[in-house]
């Protein structure tokens, strides 16, 4: 994600010029799915080369494209490849304090390092390389080899993981974020298959996101080439917020539950839960990506911002 708010200007119109166009937008999501040359990218748009040319430096100028030069039949072709999925711009200027304001911590934890499960068929796993188990067996989820997941998918139940809390001594948490790329879970895919995905922390469920589906439309851009093309291939990266009075979903209130309810500065780590409620309305299963399956290069991320216990506001 390319985060811009209004104290860095230049960047900010930088930007927003780059997008200003039809042109230029097309060719951002024209490159979505994978990278291309400047006449691929003519010949899909239909538009002349020196225009796709000129609107590619444009792009790379705001650094929302890199491009490569790369060796072709004749001399070298340039290689373009989107650099950001998403853009959050903030108009809010930020309140700047003489102190030190917020540190953060920051961990990632490999989707096969759960710690507990509850698992029904349809069900699986898969490595970078290869199928871990056998697939619909739960049982199965307990072998050792689980660490290694970069997919896994269940029709019915939960994972849970244990996350690190190393902060400092003396802190006060102000914010917790988690991020992951997830949808729902059908037999080989189905793109109208609504999933209620929740969240749960130290025992609160802090929201519920409805997939739309399990989408398989096209292939994920980090899929290995063993993968079938016939089955799930990619999700959709979703951001879970903790504040101090309520937990917002992408930035939208998905419930009361505030920071101090998990009460994080008392435990050494954290306890979180990802499945569906059985008393779901949409009880249509999930997957959850690691970096080497979907779209998104991460696995579980964590993010904390605290501030000193003087610091509390």
């Amino acid at each position: 994600m390319l985060d811009l708010n209004v104290n860095e200007p230049d960047q900010l119109v930088q930007v927003a010029h780059a997008l200003s166009t039809r042109a230029r937008v097309d060719m951002l999501k024209l490159l979505y799915t994978r990278s291309m040359n400047i006449i691929e990218i003519s010949e899909a748009l239909k538009l002349p080369v020196s225009t796709v040319a000129n609107n590619v430096k444009i792009l790379e100028a705001a650094k929302l494209l890199t491009t490569e030069l790369l060796p072709a039949a004749r001399g070298a072709m340039k290689v373009c490849t989107r650099s950001y999925d998403d853009i959050h711009i903030s108009l809010n200027p930020a309140i700047q304090s003489s102190k030190e304001n917020y540190g953060v911590y920051e961990v990632e934890i490999p989707i096969g390092l759960y710690s507990d499960c509850e698992v029904y068929p349809t069900c699986g796993m898969a490595s970078g390389t290869e199928m871990i188990i056998r697939e619909d067996e739960p049982a199965s989820f307990y072998h050792p080899k689980h660490i290694e997941a970069q997919i896994i998918w269940l029709r019915k139940g939960y994972l849970e993981y244990i996350l690190p809390l190393e902060l400092p001594q003396n802190v006060k948490i102000k914010s917790l974020e988690l991020s992951m790329e997830l949808c729902s879970e059908a037999p080989n895919f189905d793109n109208d298959w609504p999933s209620d995905i929740s969240v749960w922390l130290n025992g609160f469920e802090i929201g519920m996101w409805t997939s739309p589906g399990d989408f398989g439309d096209r292939r994920g851009r980090l899929n290995p080439s063993w993968w079938l093309d016939w089955t799930t291939q990619y999700g959709l990266l979703k951001t879970w917020r903790v504040e101090e009075d309520r937990t917002t979903l992408d930035m939208k209130k998905v419930s009361d539950v505030g920071i101090n309810d998990l009460q994080l500065e008392e435990r050494p780590n954290l306890r979180m839960r990802i499945g569906v409620d059985p008393n779901a309305v949409h009880k249509g299963g999930v997957n959850i990506f690691g970096r080497q399956f979907g779209d998104y290069e991460q696995d579980i991320k964590m993010r904390i911002q605290y501030v000193p216990m003087t610091e509390e506001a």
